[in-house]
């Protein structure tokens, strides 16, 4: 272990603690918000920061998911609290909602539900992504230009603005587009400038620390000039810091009013953390595993439930960030955590004095920096459904929100799945000359066997497509007179549900009924077992070859 330790304080210990300091000080004034958007009190958001990261860390599988507050779960649990009685308030059914999310998620964990997650196909996640980057950086354009307006997507940030009284407010508009220049020269071409006075890896490291100097420098300049009273938003003061650890109220009616809104928040929770880090962990050449998403995901809602905090899950912006930062392992997460915990108590003054303008450019710097285009071009060049079903999955993260855009996304995906197996491919093969290799007669020049039809069989039988059977082999056998003997080879079936067992019986009887035997060549041990188990022997009348070469050489009776 102490090896372990040594290797990680050479290779990561740094990269980690700069991108901690720097998604910890945006993690504040956004923690706030968020457990405002909830209906909750400012320091709810503050409590969900700090434990949960730590959980998170301790079973999770991505280095770069940033858990905590986010808008969409914002939304839900306002929504989800507004029936919560008088009498047991808000915040006492926010830790009941966190605990149920927590326990939802952890028996999908345990019940091995993680396959759930094979639904989210590549275009999915990318329309997602882009969609996402795209709804935060003009989520936040608002607050770079200090207009007084707010909403969750496209349509509702346009019509606030529409309706807004001004707006702009100038000297807001001043320090946010100065920082916006200011970290984007810095990005450009400060490593560059800096490589020629030091080594790269000291001027990378000052490359990465440039949103915090940013930040400082914010700070201090609107210290001077008192921008607060010249209609600068800031972030203002920080509420005390003093979460309490306990069990959530135990109520029965209470648990059991929430369950239908926490198993929503619940899936939400998993699939939007799970789109994050995946869609995240491709650009670093990270794996993520599902089931330890599940697990450190209801690690963090407990912990939260347990400390006075809400409902959290994996934060697009937060996360790009620390991409961007340079997080190498999850150990970030725990000093993002401690960080957070040293700014509430340390830094709340200087913190106060920062205006918002300035975290917005930092949060529109780093989203926009995974923006790409290029997998949009590349889907529609290779399969047009996939790249409409991109397209679509980005402009609802944009138009509608996250929910709506996973939902069509999955539906869609699960739908071009069901219509691209709905009827099984048959390919007529042939010998190709000199060898034993047998090839599709469309696509090579190959030579026939009289009186023998040989057939691929290139998908799974299974209830989607296991009806079609029959009339895909009718259809080829009408074009060649003459079939004695049908030969299937099976090496590319991995599957044989009930649904197909049927379908490979009818297709038996119908060509028996035509006096044409149905063999079978190359099939897979397990797809073999499954047939016997399945009283196969009892009609099956023709003969199973090792080889697709013995099969059409095979001049014998059953």
């Amino acid at each position: 272990m102490l090896s372990e330790i040594r290797d990680y304080a050479r290779s990561a210990l740094r990269d980690d603690l700069v991108a901690a300091a720097i998604v910890s000080v945006l993690l504040i004034p956004q923690s706030l918000a968020y457990a405002l958007l909830a209906g909750l009190p400012p320091q709810v958001g503050l409590y969900a920061s700090l434990l949960p990261l730590v959980a998170y860390a301790a079973l999770g599988s991505s280095p770069l998911l940033c858990v905590g507050p986010v808008a969409v779960l914002a939304l839900m649990i306002s929504q989800a609290l507004a029936h919560v009685p008088a009498d047991v308030g808000p915040q006492a059914g926010a830790l009941v909602l966190a605990a149920e999310v927590g326990l939802l998620l952890a028996a999908a964990a345990w019940l091995r539900l993680d396959a759930l997650a094979s639904l989210l196909s590549v275009p999915v996640l990318h329309g997602f992504e882009t969609g996402a980057t795209l709804s935060i950086a003009l989520s936040q354009l608002p607050l770079l230009l200090g207009a007084p307006v707010r909403g969750s997507n496209l349509p509702q940030l346009v019509g606030a603005w529409w309706r807004a009284p001004s707006a702009w407010q100038p000297l807001t508009a001043l320090y946010g587009g100065g920082a916006l220049l200011a970290l984007w020269l810095a990005r450009r071409h400060a490593g560059r400038a800096l490589a020629r006075w030091m080594s790269v890896s000291r001027a990378t490291l000052l490359v990465r620390l440039a949103p915090l100097a940013v930040l400082m420098l914010a700070v201090g300049a609107a210290t001077l000039t008192d921008a607060g009273t010249h209609g600068v938003a800031l972030v203002g003061a920080l509420p005390e810091l003093a979460p309490r650890i306990g069990l959530p109220p135990l109520a029965a009616a209470l648990w059991w009013q929430l369950l239908p809104s926490a198993l929503l928040v619940a899936l939400v929770t998993f699939v939007s953390s799970l789109v994050v880090a995946e869609s995240l962990g491709r650009r670093q050449g990270t794996r993520v595993e599902p089931r330890r998403e599940l697990a450190g995901l209801a690690a963090a809602n407990l912990a939260a439930a347990l400390s006075s905090g809400m409902p959290v899950a994996g934060s697009f912006s937060r996360s790009v960030v620390s991409l961007d930062a340079g997080t190498r392992t999850r150990m970030a997460g725990v000093f993002t955590a401690l960080f957070m915990a040293l700014a509430i108590v340390l830094l709340a003054r200087p913190l106060a004095a920062l205006p918002a303008a300035v975290l917005a450019a930092t949060i529109i710097i780093a989203v926009l920096s995974v923006l790409d285009w290029r997998p949009f071009r590349q889907a529609w060049l290779y399969s047009r459904s996939e790249g409409v079903l991109m397209s679509v999955v980005a402009a609802l993260t944009l138009l509608q929100g996250v929910a709506w855009a996973l939902g069509v996304g999955v539906a869609a995906s699960i739908a071009l799945l069901l219509q691209r197996t709905a009827r099984p491919h048959v390919a007529l093969i042939g010998r190709v000359a000199g060898t034993e290799h047998f090839r599709n007669v469309g696509r090579h020049e190959v030579q026939l066997t009289p009186g023998v039809m040989a057939l691929r069989i290139d998908e799974s039988l299974l209830f989607t497509n296991a009806r079609q059977l029959v009339d895909v082999v009718q259809q080829q056998l009408a074009q060649a007179s003459g079939t004695q003997r049908l030969v299937l080879l099976m090496s590319p079936v991995n599957r044989i549900d009930f649904s197909g067992l049927a379908a490979l019986r009818a297709l038996h009887d119908t060509l028996a009924a035509r006096g044409i035997r149905l063999d079978l060549s190359e099939v897979k041990g397990p797809v073999l077992d499954a047939l016997h188990a399945g009283g196969w022997s009892q009609w099956f009348a023709g003969r199973v070859f090792l080889s697709h070469h013995q099969a059409m050489v095979d001049a014998a009776g059953p």
